[in-house]
């Protein structure tokens, strides 16, 4: 399940439940299926736009409260049952675990590379600093003439207002890289 449908999986059961609502209920202010309604809240489901406007529209919410992060004290991702957003031939996969929110200033990754996988990025603009934490094996960055080595249980941090690299080591490489703007 990726961020979206978690959104809105969650927005689905909170406003239901809120209002004290069965499916059956949901159902029939909605017009949409009660299996269809289980199945979203279930994250199994891809809903059609039209879709998700039924139910925005019988919940007498806003579109975007939908589809918007829940509002939580804590959350738990459990980031290996996710689809990773990029899968490469190039031996990489990301997920997006925290995407960067308007109330938010940070954004969280995790990045697999497999051995000597190379994963290029651009610039991700001025006043953006990236923080990466080594969980295993060991990656190389590069930006411009600058390459370091960033081993298991060790941190870096960098401007990333320039195009750079992180290329995996002997074995499997996976690390957790945080965008912070400032």
């Amino acid at each position: 399940m990726d961020y979206l449908e978690h959104n809105i999986s969650e927005n689905l059961h909170r406003f239901r439940t809120m209002r004290g609502w069965s499916l059956d209920d949901a159902a029939e202010q909605t017009g949409v299926s009660k299996s269809m309604l289980a199945q979203i809240e279930k994250g199994t489901a891809n809903p059609s736009i039209g879709t998700l406007g039924k139910i925005a529209s019988g919940l007498r919410i806003d579109f975007n409260t939908l589809t918007s992060p829940p509002p939580m004290d804590s959350c738990l991702i459990e980031v290996l049952k996710t689809e990773p957003i990029k899968n490469s031939e190039n031996g990489y996969r990301v997920w997006n675990c925290f995407p960067f929110e308007d109330n938010q200033m940070v954004e969280i990754y995790r990045i697999d590379l497999d051995p000597n996988g190379v994963y290029s990025c651009r610039s991700h603009g001025e006043r953006t600093r990236e923080y990466l934490c080594v969980t295993e094996g060991e990656v190389e960055i590069r930006f411009g003439k600058e390459r370091h080595i960033v081993r298991k249980d060790c941190c870096f941090r960098f401007e990333s207002d320039r195009p750079h690299q992180y290329i995996g080591g002997s074995t499997k490489s996976s690390f957790l890289m945080f965008f912070l703007s400032y």
